[in-house]
């Protein structure tokens, strides 16, 4: 049998709501997978993630500076998923997954133009090693015409069929790139991203052909980054609950035996400071170390005797 008091019970359950919150993060995925579209083209937004009870909203900030959400004046919300159904060259703008919580998704810059060739790329930072295929597309006519391929200005090469592969990317393959298509016209541009096996890096900036609008993409920290900071951040914030906590106890609870209890105390705290010292710093490493404090804290706080 045990007891507890209004204050110890009050830290107890601040303690468990933060370490009951999630550290995931969306992860934004464009369908069809590009980030160049036609006018009147049909594009579907969706944040995925495994814990659908974050909340996860689609926003966006187009080249007019607003930053709005699906549903407000553009697209059409469909559960984590935003729908456009005719899309427009004010479509074009960064685009990105956030939580009630405050953390956000990825962002994937999205171009849209009233021309006539389109540049069809990854939307998403591509892996050192990988194959990247390129493709140029016209609107009106088969997508198999010869085009020629440029990085940064420079011609790279001329295909027959209109599409072009880089085989085991690099680092030295990012950049910017469009195409041309004899007759036709040029595509707007697009920055590929390559990352090593262990990082992720936001597209940089992105310039458009004339008849087409583009957005700069704002830098920012990878997901993972953003995830681990987050992480250590909480834990820092339940060590130092868990010290309050030990307090309240302290001056709440004085027994006879208070140098037993003490001694209980110091070794909680030596148990909790070492393991969140000793652990690393990974997202998956510091959800263990969460579970860990919270079976600490909750034994602690609520089964330990009076």
């Amino acid at each position: 049998m045990f007891t507890s008091n209004q204050p110890e019970c009050h830290f107890s359950l601040v303690l468990i709501s933060l370490l009951s919150c999630t550290t995931n993060q969306a992860r934004l995925t464009v369908s069809p997978s590009s980030s160049q579209f036609f006018e009147g083209d049909f594009v579907s937004l969706s944040c995925e993630e495994d814990d659908s009870s974050a909340g996860w909203t689609l926003r966006r900030n187009t080249t007019k500076q607003q930053r709005t959400q699906c549903g407000d004046g553009w697209g059409k919300a469909a559960g984590a998923s935003c729908n456009i159904s005719y899309i427009q060259p004010w479509h074009s703008g960064v685009y990105w997954c956030e939580s009630r919580e405050g953390p956000i998704s990825n962002m994937v810059n999205l171009t849209v133009t009233g021309g006539s060739v389109i540049l069809q790329s990854p939307v998403l930072p591509v892996m050192e090693g990988d194959d990247v295929t390129l493709l140029c597309k016209t609107k009106t006519t088969p997508s198999n015409l010869p085009a020629a391929f440029y990085k940064d200005g420079s011609l790279i090469r001329k295909q027959p069929t209109g599409h072009m592969t880089i085989q085991h990317v690099s680092r030295s393959d990012e950049g910017l790139y469009k195409c041309d298509i004899s007759g036709h016209g040029e595509s707007p541009s697009s920055w590929i991203t390559v990352t090593d096996k262990h990082t992720t890096t936001p597209p940089p900036t992105s310039t458009s052909a004339p008849g087409s609008t583009s957005i700069t993409l704002p830098p920012s920290l990878s997901p993972a980054v953003l995830s681990v900071l987050s992480c250590v951040g909480s834990v820092c914030v339940v060590v130092l609950l868990v010290l309050l906590v030990l307090l309240v106890r302290r001056c709440v609870h004085r027994k006879p035996e208070a140098d037993q209890e003490e001694t209980g105390e110091d070794d909680i705290i030596t148990h909790v400071m070492y393991s969140f010292i000793k652990s690393s710093t990974t997202a998956s490493q510091t959800k263990q170390r969460f579970s860990g404090i919270m079976l600490a804290v909750f034994n602690f706080s609520f089964l330990s005797p009076q």
